[in-house]
């Protein structure tokens, strides 16, 4: 072979070989990467430290079934006291926001103006009650005179009978010439005289009975007017007894709004002060209709219990459910419920927003874990269980009441399994974990007792 040759077959090997070291230079490099990668994760691995993490045993109890809400504390009653007259305020008998009795005086009017009125109607009423006993005098001689008029008329009409008995007989003795025309005439002037006489008894008779009538009329005008000034008399005892209010009910009063020494109108818009029963109390609040069949069941078997929690309280007000609405709100669809507090403590005031909590029964061997250890994930609510061997794995739960601080597990979850409840946030599923112990509250050292002490 030539030189020529050669030198041709030279360049036509060089390319092969070029790129059989450029396959087998990639090849060893990306072998060589892919074992570096592997060591370098198995060694982190391993060198991955644990988790710090809280747990808490799972564990089975007995859990009460509540509802939950928010409250209005509002007062069992509210009165606005207003004055029913005009006066001028000489006497206020409390204090602000001090707690009164029903019947307690709360303010004096001055009664003077009142009282004149009340003797003024007293007098007259006198007066109309001898008037009414000179009309029944009255009426006393109306009916003597009556009684005098018809014995005269009686009397009178004797007389005429014998005046005309006297005139028929001289009239015969006339006929027969015995006596004179004189003597006829003045006996027919007698007969005449009779018969005037008895006509002026007759109207005598009519007159007096006119005037008992009139006395009868007076008596029961003055019967009236007696009637009538006893119903000023009451009027003005009445109106005089509103110059002394009083408390009527037990409560607790506002501010004054007016005092001392001013003058008060009857009825006037703004009130003298505003008296809030708060012993007992109501506090209201709404649950969702959906729950409404649920109260009314447990409220069947008994009286359900409610609690009050007043801010920054810990301590509860216990009341009972006294009250459920017969409406349901379509607005929000809820259903407004009253509850009934003695309020003996005065923990609770009306406008006051509690968080309520009414207790419909209780559920017995219940799984249980804290609130804390439940975690939502796209699948739902899951919680993050310790193995045996320090390591976690997601169990998803199905949760059937929250009670506080505790919630209540249907399923995912058996009693003495241990939950993480602290440090969730750096789990993954088969992480190690390093359980931490609680920490304990430091115990206070007693002081120590000094020599002094110690003789004492």
């Amino acid at each position: 072979m030539t030189s020529n040759n050669y030198d041709r077959l030279k360049t036509m090997r060089h390319p092969l070989l070029s790129a059989f070291l450029l396959i087998s230079v990639s090849l060893g490099t990306s072998n060589l990467i892919t074992a570096c990668g592997t060591s370098q994760a198995e060694s982190g691995k391993e060198l991955r430290p644990a988790v710090p993490v809280a747990v808490a045993p799972v564990v089975q109890k007995t859990l009460p079934v509540q509802i939950r809400s928010t409250g209005l504390v509002e007062a069992s009653a509210t009165v606005s006291v207003k004055s029913r007259i005009g006066g001028q305020l000489i006497e206020v008998g409390f204090k602000d926001g001090q707690d009164v009795k029903q019947g307690d005086l709360l303010f004096q009017i001055d009664p003077r103006p009142l009282e004149a009125q009340l003797k003024q109607a007293i007098a007259n009423q006198a007066r109309s009650e001898a008037q009414l006993q000179q009309a029944i005098a009255n009426q006393v001689k109306s009916e003597a005179t009556i009684a005098q008029a018809r014995a005269n008329r009686d009397r009178d009409s004797v007389q005429m009978q014998f005046a005309n008995t006297q005139r028929k007989s001289y009239e015969s003795l006339y006929a027969q010439g015995a006596i004179s025309r004189t003597q006829v005439d003045q006996f027919r002037t007698n007969a005449e005289a009779s018969q005037s006489t008895m006509s002026a008894s007759d109207s005598a008779i009519d007159t007096t009975i006119a005037a008992a009538e009139s006395t009868k009329a007076d008596i029961e005008a003055a019967k009236a007017n007696l009637a009538a000034g006893e119903a000023l008399i009451d009027n003005a005892k009445v109106q005089l007894s509103y110059t002394s209010i009083y408390a009527p009910i037990d409560g607790r009063v506002s501010s004054i709004k007016v005092n001392q020494g001013n003058l008060v109108k009857a009825d006037d818009t703004a009130p003298l002060v505003t008296i809030s029963q708060i012993k007992p109390i109501y506090v209201t609040f709404t649950i969702p209709e959906r729950s409404l069949s649920q109260v009314k069941q447990y409220q069947k078997r008994g009286k359900l219990k409610v609690q009050a929690f007043v801010a920054n309280d810990k301590k509860p007000v216990e009341g009972e459910l006294t009250f459920i609405d017969s409406l349901v709100d379509a607005t929000t669809g809820t259903v407004q419920l009253k509850a009934t507090f003695t309020n003996k403590d005065d923990r609770l005031a009306p406008g006051q927003r509690v968080d309520v909590v009414m207790k419909l029964s209780e559920e017995t061997n219940v799984i249980a874990v804290p609130a804390q250890a439940l975690q939502t994930g796209q699948k739902g609510q899951f919680v993050y269980v310790v193995k045996a061997d320090n390591t976690v794995e997601i169990r998803p739960v199905k949760v059937s009441n929250t009670v506080g601080n505790e919630v209540a597990i249907s399923e995912g979850l058996k009693v003495d399994e241990k939950v993480v409840i602290d440090g969730q946030f750096n789990l993954s599923p088969n992480a190690k974990v390093e359980v931490k112990e609680p920490q304990k509250e430091p115990q206070k050292e007693s002081p120590k007792e000094s020599p002094k002490d110690l003789q004492k």
